[in-house]
């Protein structure tokens, strides 16, 4: 599954029940696609005063980019420490992180393939970061909150708790062939560790997401509502 002839962890967790790894979760990034926000409005300004807007615009968006979607990155030189998110990936998104510039699977401290959203955190003992087929990479405040919703997409990948979702208990129908998995997280690292709970679903699916979980990551799910 994974690029370069290497098998994503993220998918190997998939296929796992790991249960309540850890009693202790923490805050973090899930991910809808894009942050709910309030663009700035240029209505009833002349010609030239929404030139200025539009471009103004155009380079804030800009900055968001940290790193672009393709690359291997040197931690410290080309990329900050530091939680990244990349949106809007169909699938053929794969990153790595690694502790050295080896190439060798024994350098592999993380990876994944994304659908939809991913957020990653890109620890300062890190020496590499990967990225193949993503969208850019920009910079988030893991602590930022935002407008929450009460509904997921089944096939989305990672939601911040407390930002892009609301926690409460949620459900998604119609599942077959245990095609669907989901994963309550603490952090955005993507070891073992990570993981508070995790299944693989066919037919009807519920959990609970606390409040202090930091994330919640769907794959191959029908979309999720929020009940309770």
């Amino acid at each position: 599954m994974g690029m370069k002839g290497k098998i994503a962890l993220g998918a190997v967790v998939g296929i796992v029940v790991i249960g309540a790894v850890s009693a202790n979760a923490g805050g973090g990034d899930g991910g809808s696609d894009t942050d709910k926000g309030a663009s700035a409005s240029v209505q009833g300004k002349t010609g030239g005063e929404k030139d200025a807007g539009k471009a103004a615009e155009e380079k804030a968006d800009e900055k968001k980019v940290a790193f672009e979607g393709d690359g291997d990155f040197q931690v410290g030189a080309d990329v900050k420490p530091g939680t990244y998110r990349t949106t809007g990936n169909d699938g053929m998104c794969y990153w790595e992180r690694a502790k050295d510039a080896s190439g060798e699977l024994d350098s592999l401290l993380a990876n994944d393939n994304v659908s939809g959203t991913g957020y990653v955190t890109v620890k300062p003992t890190d020496k590499i970061f990967k990225s193949s087929g993503c969208g850019d990479w920009e910079a988030v405040d893991p602590q930022a909150k935002g407008s929450p919703a009460a509904a997921m997409a089944g096939d989305g990948g990672m939601f911040r708790v407390g930002a892009d979702i609301a926690p409460g208990t949620y459900k998604s129908t119609g599942n077959t062939d245990d095609s669907c998995y989901w994963e309550r997280a603490k952090d955005a690292e993507h070891s073992i560790d990570s993981i508070i709970a995790n299944d693989n679903v066919s037919g009807t699916a519920v959990v609970r997401i606390s409040s202090s979980d930091a994330y919640f990551k769907t794959t191959g799910c029908q979309d999720w509502k929020k009940t309770g």
